[in-house]
């Protein structure tokens, strides 16, 4: 079994968030599935450890600290999910559908499960409320 993996769990597992306890336990739990991410969470980390530093929530050393650590993890654990041209297309259709209110990249992350026929963990509600909807299948939240 593998499952997709989104930012906002990474981002908890690997800075202080409200939610990095419950992610951590759960990292535990699940240690033996197969983790996966795709190209799309390496853009996202970079962009939500520049944000933590912008707010004061991070300085420069500790954000090096933390990139580092999940370059390691995407070596060594993590499981590279390609984007094939059909997620961008699914992930409109998905964004396109409003009454979820998806943003395009968390369209794209559930284009991508869907896809490689994975389910996705992610803290975000409304990604997992869409996932469910879309058969795709959602956990952590």
């Amino acid at each position: 079994m593998t499952i997709y993996v989104d930012t906002s769990v990474i981002v908890a597992s690997l800075t202080v968030e409200v939610h990095s306890d419950r992610v951590h336990q759960w990292l535990l739990e699940n240690n033996h599935i197969d983790m996966a991410i795709s190209p799309w969470v390496v853009a996202e980390m970079a962009s939500a450890l520049a944000l933590k530093v912008r707010t004061g929530q991070l300085g420069l050393a500790d954000r090096d600290t933390r990139a580092a650590l999940f370059t390691q993890l995407c070596n060594e654990s993590f499981v590279m999910l390609p984007v094939p041209a059909v997620a961008f297309d699914r992930a409109a259709a998905f964004a396109s559908q409003h009454e979820f209110g998806l943003r395009a990249g968390d369209a794209l992350h559930l284009a991508i499960a869907s896809t490689h026929r994975v389910t996705i963990a992610t803290l975000d509600r409304r990604m997992a409320d869409a996932a469910n909807a879309f058969g795709i299948g959602a956990g952590l939240t």
